[in-house]
């Protein structure tokens, strides 16, 4: 595939890119990787290019990858805290003297840079379902660099990319991998459905086995499950969606237990703006966590998979997670691997 096809794309969602694209970012993604093992310098790919990073939430893991894959590709990565800076808004949500609109921090950051990256999602936007995404959208719309979504309340395209990329490691492939994508119990019900639907959306465009499992009050969006369904008949891999969730573990080969909140959680019209009826959807489904005997009933090669932070003891417990089955660190450091190479190959 031609490279110039990337250059000046957006990377907000992978339904906006196909199969062979994907491939391509997962290859290149193995070979940035292969570099950084024996310290083959690749400062030449983006040298004295600017990422502009800026974080409504915390992170870990996406900023530190983002800032290490930005030196690591030459360039280099600026963070950008909303609250230190005029927080970007979108129109009628200004605040004098406090925020600035989102389409002029886009053209001014567009004119020093060479990139911006964006996480946003929950309390920023009031958990209005979709308030994130717009605001990425937004800063697409006139930004005319690319723009890359660290995660919005729909979606966490990098993170789909670290973790196909942990499966493509794994087992060599994809055909045939029982990939099933799980609800599991937090005590905190402030958790967006990105992860899981990113994840279903990348395991569904490479052919895999695909099961979504969740209680019944964690359905996630339609258009993502429509999708998801579209991909697998594309591809001869299946989707299929569980609310039992230890016989969706049967056979499966990738386990990825993760907490994503329930519907009443977001605002009308997609919920009822009520967290307390999200915590008893989640109250009552405190037996979904993974422990060993949920991994006994996965394929003997089963791998353990979590995008982090896990909530221990909740979500899944320390001898599964910290196990011979889990991958969530080889997981993680992948997150580094896969942004470089979107880096590389959309600001290059």
């Amino acid at each position: 595939m031609k490279t110039d096809t990337f250059r000046g794309r957006d990377f907000i969602t992978l339904l906006d890119w196909n199969k062979e694209e994907v491939e391509s970012i997962l290859d290149l993604a193995l070979d940035l990787k292969r570099r950084f093992a024996i310290r083959e310098p690749h400062s030449h790919i983006l040298p004295d290019r600017t990422l502009f990073m800026v974080f409504y939430n915390q992170s870990l893991r996406t900023r530190n990858s983002f800032e290490a894959g930005m030196t690591q590709l030459g360039g280099h990565a600026h963070f950008l805290d909303p609250g230190k800076i005029y927080t970007p808004a979108l129109p009628g949500k200004e605040v004098a003297y406090s925020t600035e609109r989102v389409s002029d921090v886009a053209r001014v950051l567009a004119r020093m840079g060479d990139g911006i990256a964006i996480r946003c999602y929950g309390d920023p936007v009031d958990w209005v379902y979709g308030g994130a995404t717009e605001v990425i959208q937004n800063f697409a719309y006139w930004a005319d660099i690319p723009l890359l979504n660290m995660e919005d309340d729909k979606y966490h395209p990098f993170q789909a990319l670290a973790d196909v990329l942990t499966v493509k490691e794994k087992f060599g492939g994809f055909s045939g991998v029982k990939f099933v994508m799980s609800w599991a119990y937090s005590p905190s019900v402030h958790k967006p459905r990105a992860v899981p639907q990113s994840a279903i959306i990348a395991a569904s465009m490479m052919g895999m086995d695909v099961v979504l499992a969740h209680p019944e009050g964690m359905e996630l969006d339609d258009e993502v499950l429509e999708s998801c369904e579209g991909y697998a008949d594309q591809t001869g891999g299946s989707f299929e969606i569980s609310n039992d969730f230890k016989d969706a573990m049967r056979g499966a080969h990738v386990v990825y237990p993760k907490a994503w909140t329930a519907t009443p959680m977001f605002k009308p019209p997609v919920g009822e703006d009520s967290a307390e009826k999200a915590q008893e959807i989640f109250d009552a489904n405190k037996d979904w966590i993974c422990d060993q005997s949920v991994m006994d009933l996965a394929h003997r090669e089963a791998v353990y998979m979590h995008c982090l932070p896990a909530d221990r003891s909740f979500e899944v417990t320390d001898d599964v997670i910290d196990g011979p089955q889990s991958v969530v660190f080889d997981e993680a450091e992948n997150r580094l691997h896969a942004q470089k190479a979107v880096m590389a190959l959309t600001m290059g």
